[in-house]
């Protein structure tokens, strides 16, 4: 195995589990500026001091310190073998170990993990991470972005067909009311909700983590700002609270769709320090 792509991935777990997505500091500052309810405006303010003291001392921001996703991003002239794709695995138990992460590796075979009867590993490195998503990019580079996917978000997603009769506000009003309901539910708000469609689940699973990669706080689409818009008016608020700030942006990604009145959507209403997303640059 490669040790300097252990070392680079590894340091890039602890970089995403402790540090906030860039524009998300200045998004959070917007919304304290606005928020017209003081319990939310203090609600706020205390989330981002936690995350600019996680930052400075590389801690995590949550306890639950998430499962490792993780999208491999390759150029035109660059290769992956399998003994990069060894270290990357290993530079990741490095990091969980690093951050600390918390330990979530459940042990046994598949029935003793499912009722988890032989209980944890309390090692954090035995944690493995999703199945790596490899997209092809422009750049002669191979790029690692390592996400941090908390629990609560799992629970409160939603990946399920919905049926567009030829009408784009079909799809919207029931995205908008998956994210209403998850956010409501999830408690942890301000939410970032994430979102991609496509044409079977497991494309608009992967759309789901693209947006979340190529997302940014800066720009919204005519589409993510209508989410992010009407998720705001139920009121739900930061941590349920209430208040004008239930979403701070919604990241969407658009598949190639198929002509059968259908489409597959996967919404994650990630909680008020996710996205947890840091990017390496393997070679």
């Amino acid at each position: 195995m490669d040790d300097r792509i252990i070392d680079i991935v590894s340091n890039g777990l602890v970089a995403a589990g402790s540090s906030f997505l860039h524009g998300k500091k200045a998004v959070y500052e917007r919304a304290i500026a606005k928020e017209a309810s003081n319990h939310a405006k203090w609600t706020l303010e205390t989330i981002l001091e936690n995350a600019l003291v996680a930052e400075q001392n590389r801690s995590p921001l949550c306890d639950d310190t998430g499962v490792p996703h993780l999208v491999l991003d390759v150029g035109p002239n660059c290769a992956i073998t399998g003994d990069m794709l060894e270290s990357i695995k290993e530079g990741v138990r490095q990091g969980l170990r690093k951050l600390p992460g918390r330990p979530m590796a459940i042990k046994g075979n598949d029935t003793q993990r499912l009722d988890q009867s032989l209980g944890l590993d309390e090692d954090p490195g035995a944690l493995d991470a999703a199945p790596i998503l490899i997209r092809s990019i422009e750049e002669d580079k191979i790029k690692l972005h390592i996400l941090m996917f908390g629990g609560g978000p799992a629970i409160r997603a939603k990946t399920y067909r919905v049926f567009h009769r030829s009408n784009v506000d079909n799809v919207m009003d029931e995205i908008i009311e998956w994210a209403r309901e998850g956010t409501k539910l999830l408690g942890c708000t301000p939410s970032t909700i994430a979102v991609g469609i496509g044409r079977s689940h497991y494309e608009a699973t992967s759309l789901m983590l693209q947006a979340l990669v190529d997302g940014t706080y800066d720009k919204q689409s005519e589409l993510e700002q209508r989410i992010t818009d009407e998720v705001n008016d139920s009121g739900a608020g930061a941590l349920g609270l209430g208040g004008n700030n239930t979403v701070l942006a919604t990241f969407m990604k658009v598949g190639p769709q198929r002509a059968l009145g259908a489409h597959v959507v996967c919404m994650r209403p990630c909680c008020c320090f996710e996205p947890r997303i840091a990017t390496v640059e393997l070679q």
